[in-house]
């Protein structure tokens, strides 16, 4: 507890309400802690009067707002996946296009111009990143998982962080990095409901007051929830693995009501993204063409399997476990190195960074396939639409890269020399045995996993979904070549082992389980396939848990001299857990500590002070509580009549400084008034107290009072939560941590043990509508006996 306690206290805030990609909220330099967030509605009088004058009629338009919003969101974050997709795809057809068309005349002319073209591409990236939008950096699904956890982190919903991602990641992916669009796509949908949420950008003159529908915290996180699954669903048109990706991966909070309006705004995406394709189809929108949008349809592959089969995918299975945990931790070690030393030295070594290893991986992708020979082109199936070997300036299947003969192709370069989508497709492809060697296979995974290792982390916009895909399908498909080479069935594809390798590489490294299934399953449109997805993701998963218990007690008998948290180190979580963690973000996860068992709720207090706060306080006292601590929440006391202390609420250090800027509800008396009675108390809107989300707020420093001011006071029983949440000091601590998570509390009081009970209420108290109706029947039944 006092580590956690210690990592809190040292949390960054940054002073321009941005952030910078992975260095998020690591450097310690003596900055405020990031707050919290408060999903909690607070009643408080101004509350319950708003809600008081408004009747049945606002109930159900403010519940229509919420389903248009939903509407605006997923059209929104579909307008913005076609936009990506389109521009990726256009530019990468032109760069290979240009690049084919200069290689049959000069080799090393094609070389220059392709590197030129990709660095070019991630220059404008990187360079948007570092100067435009530091904040969009990475994929944006850790800070989005942190926002929905209730952490408030500056910068990351804001509109040039959306401008920055959007043409981030074309920039990014474009040049042909080791990065995928789809974890910014989550950000970006993120972004767009946020903005929507609080009508616009107030900063760069965007704004409309009509769509300033929803103040609250609660609200806006329902609407963000809508945005990650529009993100998802716009990413790889799977707008059923969007609701459950929301559900599973990012959300701590979830309610039915808002599962209906998450579903529609998939299904919303869904619609969008369906029509771009058939408005692309006609040739509208240049190089890009059928295969823009993420989807491998391999409904033609394999039909069945035997019993022998299990053995290889299970083996796969087993690989995707150990390699995506390796990939974890390999990307926290380069990580942590970049944020200590090198990323240190500004954003002009991120540039420089970036720069070389597009370099490199342009050096790696084309100079890699001349040095395998060209193949002979199989013989062609009259079923099959593949073209063997493509014609020159074309990428896809059998792609004839500097081959001497016509007939043939190079089958490196149609791995490496493509774009991501189009690898992949032509890993998955059925009917194409022979076409990859495993020698190619081999060298392309291990390169390509070193790129995606070193790349990750980069100051771009960056999601590893697609290359965790790529890696997966590569050693799926080379065991896939192993099972055919070994049981001569003709019914077996290399394509369907390309596609679990995939599923076992993901569910290795970001721990998902069922989104990541039905996800599979949708962008391969094959469901039969489902029973050997769900194999291989419950045998990665086992198989990570084993070698964590093995591992574990291997170093429980060699480092018998360290203390049980370095066993702990010796194993990571999942890959958005773990860049959470490295970016200081605090996630409550969503099982407590196993030390939390022996602990109760008065021990995770600490022996710090409770700073509190009278129900009628000197409005100079007030300032001086503000300006000596950072403390956001105070109890607020009250006396009785026998002078017994009662705590009577909870006040908010943002309620307080909008209480000090109006001075409307300053008072001459110390003497409490009656709320009832007082005409002040509705003066404010309920909606001046909410948080603004593309600001840091009013600041202490920025309230200006006179010294005639400071002598008055604040009644502040009007303002406060008048029911926060409360728990006995010998709670054990797991039970107040499942709580405050599980109702996404920022507060929660812990007071000694009552005195006396006034009551107990049971699930039948809670069924006022039976209750109701039995009453109505009751006295019908009286009724009918007078009569009688």
């Amino acid at each position: 507890m006092e580590t956690a306690r210690l990592v809190w206290s040292r949390l960054p805030h940054s002073e321009e309400g941005e952030l910078d990609g992975v260095e998020l909220l690591s450097n310690t330099s003596n900055r405020n802690g990031v707050d919290s967030l408060d999903y909690e509605v607070i009643e408080n009088y101004a509350y319950r009067e708003e809600q008081a004058q408004r009747g049945k009629l606002y109930v159900g338009y403010n519940v229509g707002v919420k389903w248009f919003f939903a509407l605006l969101i997923g059209i929104g974050t579909g307008l913005a996946a076609v936009f990506i997709n389109i521009s990726v795809e256009n530019f990468a057809g032109w760069k290979f296009s240009l690049t084919f068309n200069i290689i049959q005349k000069s080799y090393v002319a094609g070389f220059l111009i392709y590197i030129l073209i990709n660095l070019a591409l991630v220059f404008s990236s990187v360079y948007i990143i570092t100067q435009f939008a530091p904040a969009a950096a990475g994929s944006g699904i850790p800070e989005i998982k942190g926002y929905l956890n209730g952490i408030d982190i500056p910068g990351i919903l804001l509109f040039r962080t959306l401008i920055g991602k959007i043409f981030g990641s074309i920039g990014s992916v474009g040049g042909g990095l080791a990065l995928g669009k789809e974890g910014p796509l989550v950000h970006i949908g993120a972004c767009i409901a946020s903005l929507l949420g609080q009508g616009g950008s107030t900063k760069y003159h965007l704004s409309s007051r009509w769509l300033q529908g929803f103040k609250s915290e609660r609200d806006r996180r329902d609407l963000v929830t809508c945005g990650c699954a529009a993100g998802v669903a716009a990413a790889f048109r799977a707008p059923v693995g969007g609701v459950l990706f929301a559900l599973e991966e990012v959300t701590s909070w979830w309610r039915s009501q808002l599962m209906w309006r998450v579903f529609f705004t998939s299904a919303i995406v869904a619609v969008v993204v369906r029509a771009a394709m058939g408005w692309c189809k006609s040739g509208n929108c240049g190089h890009f063409g059928s295969g823009g949008f993420i989807i491998w349809d391999i409904s033609d592959g394999q039909e069945d399997y035997s019993f022998e089969e299990l053995l290889p995918m299970a083996v796969i299975g087993i690989i995707g476990g150990l390699l995506g945990a390796l990939f974890n931790q390999l990307t926290i070690y380069i990580t942590r190195w970049r944020r200590n030393y090198l990323h240190k030295k500004g954003n002009r070594v991120k540039i420089y960074e970036a720069c070389l290893i597009s370099v490199i991986t342009s050096v790696i992708s084309f100079g890699l396939p001349l040095l395998r020979k060209c193949s002979p082109c199989p013989d062609s199936d009259p079923d099959s639409e593949i073209e063997c070997p493509r014609a020159p300036g074309m990428y896809g299947n059998y792609v004839n890269f500097y081959c001497s003969k016509d007939k043939e192709y190079n089958d490196l370069a149609t791995i490496f020399f493509n774009t991501q989508d189009d690898a992949i497709r032509n890993l998955f492809s059925a009917k194409t045995i022979h076409e990859f060697s495993a020698q190619s296979l081999l060298t392309f995974l291990v390169m390509f996993y070193t790129l995606a290792v070193v790349t990750f982390g980069t100051a771009v916009p960056a999601g590893q979904f697609v290359p965790g895909i790529m890696i997966g399908s590569t050693y799926g498909r080379l065991v896939g070549i192993f099972t055919v080479n070994h049981y001569k069935k003709l019914n077996i594809e290399e394509g369907t082992y390309a596609l679990l390798g995939a599923a076992s590489f993901l569910g290795g490294s970001m721990r998902m389980t069922v989104s990541l299934c039905v996800i599979m399953v949708e962008i391969t449109n094959n469901l039969k396939l489902l029973p050997l997805i769900m194999l291989v993701l419950l045998i990665s998963k086992v198989c990570i848990l084993l070698v964590y218990s093995i591992w574990i007690d291997v170093l429980q008998n060699v480092l018998t001299l360290f203390p049980s948290q370095a066993v702990g180190d010796a194993f990571n979580e999942g890959l958005y857990e773990e860049q959470a963690r490295l970016r200081g973000i605090p996630l409550l996860e969503s099982r407590p500590k196993y030390e939390m068992r022996k602990m109760t709720a008065r021990e995770a207090c600490g022996n710090q002070k409770v700073l509190s706060l009278p129900r009628v306080v000197k409005v100079a006292d007030v300032v001086s509580i503000l300006r000596s601590n950072k403390h956001n929440g105070f109890p607020v006391i009250d006396h009785t009549r026998n002078g017994e202390t009662l705590v009577i609420g909870l006040m908010l250090r943002s309620h307080l400084l909008v209480l000090l800027q109006s001075k409307i509800d300053f008072q001459h008396s110390p003497l409490p008034c009656d709320p009832r009675g007082r005409s002040q108390a509705i003066r404010h809107n309920f909606s001046e107290f909410a948080k603004p989300v593309s600001s840091k707020g009013i600041s202490i420093n920025d309230i200006h009072l006179s010294s005639d001011d400071l002598e008055m006071y604040i009644d502040l029983a009007p303002f406060l939560n008048p029911s926060p949440y409360i728990v006995p000091e010998d709670m054990s601590l797991t039970k107040v941590y499942n709580i405050f998570r599980q109702l996404g509390l920022r507060h929660i009081f812990v007071v000694p043990r009552a005195s006396r009970v006034i009551g107990v209420i049971t699930r039948k108290d809670l069924l006022i509508e039976e209750e109701i109706e039995d009453s109505a029947i009751t006295e019908l039944q009286s009724t009918s006996r007078s009569a009688t």
